[in-house]
């Protein structure tokens, strides 16, 4: 049990640690003019993120739920 709470303060932590640096801008000034004249791709390539990130979020909480069930056997066990 006492590792589980280490590993949930860890993360906190470092979630509170790590959760400024998403306010840091990285976008640069506009460049002007129509960025789709002349047939280029789109800015930033014209892939959609938002389904994989959500697949990858819903496999990561399903092998931890896996690692916490493992774990939670183990102990009843000795």
């Amino acid at each position: 049990m006492k590792k589980i709470v280490t590993t949930a303060i860890l993360m906190v932590v470092m979630f509170l640690i790590t959760s400024p640096l998403s306010a840091q801008s990285t976008h640069p000034g506009d460049p002007g003019g129509d960025p789709q004249a002349g047939g280029d791709p789109p800015l930033g390539g014209g892939a959609p993120i938002g389904g994989g990130t959500l697949i990858l979020m819903a496999l990561g909480v399903a092998y931890g739920g896996k690692k916490l069930y493992t774990l939670k056997q183990t102990q009843e066990q000795e």
